[in-house]
C-alpha cells in the first residue's frame, strides 16, 4: 500500500528532510506547498499582476498557494502539520482544520512549548509528535507494523 503523505506547516527548518530521508525505502509519496519563501508570498503578482496595496499581494499570493494545499490535501492518506517556534503558522492551523474536515489522518509536529496553546488543533489529530523521527515511526508502523528497535 502506497501512502500519500502531505507535509504541511513551517517552512524554515528541515524537518521535511528529516521525515523524507527517514522514510527511505517505505511505500511513502509526499507533496507540500512551495517550501522557497520568495515564490510563495510573491506567486499571486508575478502570475496574476501587481498589486500596489500589500493585502492585495498577500491575498492573491495566499489564493493561488490554497490551490496547490487544497488538492495535496484533499488527495493524501495522511497530513502531517508542524508548528514551528520561530513564526506563527496560522496556514498551518488552517491546514490542519481542513484535513480534518475532509476526515485526513492528521499528525500534528510541534514541540512542547506549544502544547497548551495548540491543544484545540492537537485533539483533531489521530497522533501528535515532538520530532521528525517519530512521524517516521508512525510511517513505518502503518505500513509495515513494526515497532521502533
Amino acid at each position: 500500500m502506497t501512502l500519500k503523505v502531505y507535509l504541511s506547516g513551517e517552512i524554515h527548518t528541515d524537518w521535511r528532510e528529516q521525515i523524507i530521508d527517514g522514510a527511505a525505502g517505505l511505500d511513502v509519496a509526499f507533496d507540500s506547498p512551495v517550501t522557497d519563501h520568495a515564490a510563495s508570498d510573491d506567486c499571486g503578482v508575478a502570475i496574476l499582476g501587481a498589486e500596489d496595496n500589500k493585502y492585495w499581494h498577500d491575498h492573491k499570493g495566499a489564493m493561488v498557494n490554497a490551490i496547490r494545499t487544497r488538492k495535496g490535501i484533499a488527495d493524501a492518506d495522511i497530513v502531517v502539520v508542524r508548528f514551528g517556534d520561530q513564526y506563527k503558522q496560522w496556514n498551518a492551523a488552517f491546514d490542519a482544520g481542513y484535513a480534518s474536515a475532509l476526515g485526513k489522518s492528521l499528525i500534528i509536529l510541534h514541540g512542547p512549548d506549544h502544547a497548551h496553546p495548540l491543544k484545540e488543533v492537537d485533539a483533531a489529530a489521530l497522533a501528535v509528535a515532538q520530532e521528525p523521527r517519530q512521524v517516521v515511526e508512525i510511517l513505518r508502523y502503518v505500513l509495515t507494523g513494526a515497532l521502533p528497535s
